[in-house]
């Protein structure tokens, strides 16, 4: 190519430039163009294997071809709630999730309920927009097949299995990069893959309980209660997409070198527990528990209210909020000269006694009334609701944010990815039954059967 045309092109990659930019910053924007420009293509195994997908796969191609995933290839040996919550956001956003199950009974998390009209609801929030392929990785054809034929074309491998089962089967980091340097490889654990706990079995509430977070979490008269969610899982979920994303932005920039993530579902959830973990530095005495209540900001929490016997929820974080909520939502400004609520700490230090006047006055009025007082007061609140509360929400329904997907017995509603860009919906796609997609994923990678 001409200097002429080369400067004329890189003026479209880097509109800062004011003047034609050197042969050599020329060559290197052009470099870096085609290295970001091959991350962005589909991988190898979407280009070669169009030929062999049926209709609905190709539909669902076309469907996810504007996602920022798109092309990218995720093979997955995951089970319960982790690694299925992460590659089902990396689903969200247009990757193929290619899901390996044991043949017969697939993912345990398929049987913990049935209460999506025969499904596992642990199941259908965590795996919608899957292929699931069955393989027996004790049979040497099967785990051939995951060897030479699907890794050499994936993007992307994550396990959640138990520490050192990959190891044993020659899945791990160590021994897949040297022939798939650029694949990604996430490990999640646990514990992680070092130190004294690494082969240590970990479940959620075994991790809430060494994270710290069942000792700041429960009933004021010490009673813990767990995460009404699967929090631990939840976290190293997260933790885990984020870092594939970084992971995939890394290797478009250093020449399509993969790595390896070693996510530890301690270490995700210790993150989120920093709060309590500083408030508790040097020795400090650590938050309390406080039920539903804040432990060190007053008032903040539930209350209750008279005639329909409900409940609300509300919260102020300065004084402005406080001299507002006396005067014009309890009607009792002379709480503004009480020594005993003068500041945040002294109002959490006396909350039996302010809470009781609290709860007066909200026992001769209803939870609407309250919460039109607190809205007009400017105070935040919030209306206690249950599932069919959430379900049934306006602010979800004004936003357009529930949609349905298909499964094995029919459709079933769901909520739409969140944090989406304008304009662009994520993938809502059918959670797939057992060994759904093995002929077809055999087929198409040249395995057989």
């Amino acid at each position: 190519m001409p200097k002429a045309k080369l400067r004329m092109f890189t003026s479209g990659l880097c509109p800062t430039l004011t003047k034609p930019a050197s042969l050599a910053t020329t060559r290197a924007l052009l470099t870096h163009h085609n290295v970001l420009l091959a991350s962005r293509l589909p991988s190898r195994a979407s280009c070669a294997s169009t030929a062999f997908r049926d209709k609905d796969a190709s539909a669902s191609s076309d469907k996810s071809s504007n996602l920022p995933l798109s092309g990218l290839l995720v093979v997955s040996l995951e089970q319960a709630i982790a690694g299925p919550f992460c590659t089902r956001q990396l689903a969200d956003l247009g990757a193929r999730v290619i899901k390996i199950e044991r043949p017969g009974t697939g993912d345990f998390n398929r049987h913990h309920d049935t209460r999506v009209n025969g499904l596992c609801s642990h199941f259908v929030w965590t795996n919608r927009s899957k292929e699931s392929l069955t393989l027996d990785l004790k049979s040497p054809s099967d785990l051939s097949f995951l060897k030479t034929k699907l890794l050499p074309k994936a993007d992307i491998f994550l396990q959640n299995l138990a520490p050192g089962a990959t190891q044993r089967m020659g899945l791990d980091y160590a021994s897949l990069s040297p022939k798939h340097p650029s694949l990604i490889v996430c490990d999640i654990s646990g514990y992680g893959s070092t130190g004294p706990y690494k082969h240590k079995k970990a479940y959620d509430l075994l991790i809430q309980a060494e994270s710290g977070f069942l000792s700041i979490t429960g009933t004021p008269d010490g009673q813990p209660a767990k995460s009404g969610i699967s929090i631990a899982d939840i976290a190293a979920g997260v933790t885990a997409s984020q870092s594939i994303l970084a992971a995939i932005l890394a290797r478009s920039r250093n020449g399509g070198k993969g790595c390896r993530l070693d996510i530890s579902m301690l270490e995700s959830l210790a993150e989120w527990m920093s709060f309590p973990l500083y408030y508790a530095y040097e020795g400090q005495s650590a938050p309390k528990m406080a039920g539903a209540e804040h432990a060190s900001i007053y008032p903040y929490g539930p209350f209750k209210t008279g005639g329909d016997g409900g409940t609300v929820m509300l919260g102020m974080q300065n004084e402005r909020e406080w001299e507002r909520f006396c005067r014009e939502v309890l009607g009792k400004e002379e709480l503004l000269g009480d020594k005993r609520f003068e500041s945040t700490a002294l109002r959490s230090e006396n909350r039996v006694a302010l809470k009781g006047i609290i709860e007066d006055v909200f026992s001769g009025l209803t939870s609407g009334e309250v919460l039109e007082r607190l809205e007009r007061a400017g105070v935040a609140n919030a209306k206690v609701r249950d599932m069919e509360g959430l379900r049934g929400h306006d602010q979800l329904a004004a936003r357009g944010k529930w949609t349905e997907v298909e499964t094995e017995v029919g459709r079933v509603k769901a909520l739409k990815p969140a944090g989406m860009a304008d304009g662009v919906e994520g993938r809502m796609e059918k959670i797939p039954k057992i060994g759904e997609h093995s002929e077809r994923i055999f087929r198409e990678f040249g395995g057989e059967r």
